[in-house]
């Protein structure tokens, strides 16, 4: 894991410490970034397709990207809060095989660690609004990510510790520490990093099980016992999650963004978007206030 840290960047884009009510309810929520946040007092709710987590006092809790879940609060929900990319040299999210909403108790150190990324980094909170389709805009991402080019290093460096040392948190919890006994073979290791590397190549599985040298339904077997997916399915979802960062982060058109994750033509590109998302382009980038 260590090794693999090593190849990552984390990209601060808002951290502050808020005082939520019952307008904290927000539906349909999909972001690109990561949400780190750590209640101090009352409480809210995060739900997701599989699971509604209650945040409680005294805990910290991380959601994935493109994670899909309703934001909720029914009376009072005090919390600090830390948004931030994930960009990694191999492609590959530290969370990819376990893309959950993580849950454990805080310490003092991570308090210590939210306050002190609060006071180095003034001015990052999202001073606007606390609903994700009015800050989660285009323009909004890229003022925040001029304000990381311009941070003097010191700060920079400390806040990448601090991100990283929250982090470690969660990689610690239980679904980190108990995984499948049964390690994941090198050979679809490989396969899942190079798709992501390549999600704009005209990838089979076919040459993918040829890459690792194995029969294509022997592969394939392979492959979804070690990732609960079919190779096509893994494919689809890695390209589609491309597809919504770049609809949320760029001014690129829906063709350009087709043609830069691999898809052969725009209604087949709209049509895996549906298909994974349960929404079309449009209606993405509308429920996300990106229009």
């Amino acid at each position: 894991m260590s090794r693999r840290l090593l190849g990552h960047n984390f990209s601060l884009l808002h951290v502050d410490y808020v005082k939520l009510n019952k307008k904290w309810n927000y539906a349909n929520v999909i972001s690109p970034y990561f949400r780190i946040y750590y209640i101090d007092e009352g409480e809210g709710f995060v739900s997701t397709k599989q699971e509604k987590i209650k945040l409680e006092q005294g805990y910290l809790y991380i959601i994935p990207s493109f994670t899909l879940c309703h934001l909720s609060c029914n009376e009072y929900l005090s919390q600090y809060f830390l948004h931030f990319f994930e960009e990694s040299a191999e492609g590959v999210s530290i969370f990819e095989n376990n893309r959950k909403v993580i849950k454990v108790a805080a310490t003092e150190t991570d308090i210590t660690n939210f306050k002190t990324v609060l006071n180095i980094n003034p001015g990052r909170g999202i001073n606007r609004s606390d609903n994700p389709a009015v800050y989660e805009k285009n323009a909004y991402y890229k003022s925040y990510q001029e304000l990381n080019n311009i941070v003097i290093d010191p700060v920079y460096f400390e806040t990448q510790g601090i991100i990283l040392q929250l982090i470690s948190r969660f990689l610690n919890s239980y679904g980190f520490k108990h995984k499948n006994p049964d390690p994941v073979p090198s050979k679809i290791l490989d396969a899942a990093r190079y798709i992501q590397l390549n999600l704009k190549e005209n990838l089979t599985v076919n040459y993918l099980a040829g890459r690792a040298n194995l029969h294509q339904d022997y592969f394939s077997r392979l492959f979804f016992k070690h990732t609960g997916q079919r190779p096509l399915n893994y494919l689809h979802e890695k390209r589609i999650e491309r597809a919504q960062y770049l609809i949320a982060t760029t001014t690129l058109s829906y063709i350009e963004i087709a043609e830069k994750t691999g898809f052969e033509n725009l209604p087949h590109f709209s049509k895996i978007f549906k298909k994974v998302t349960s929404l079309t382009p449009g209606e993405y980038k509308k429920l996300n206030g990106l229009i």
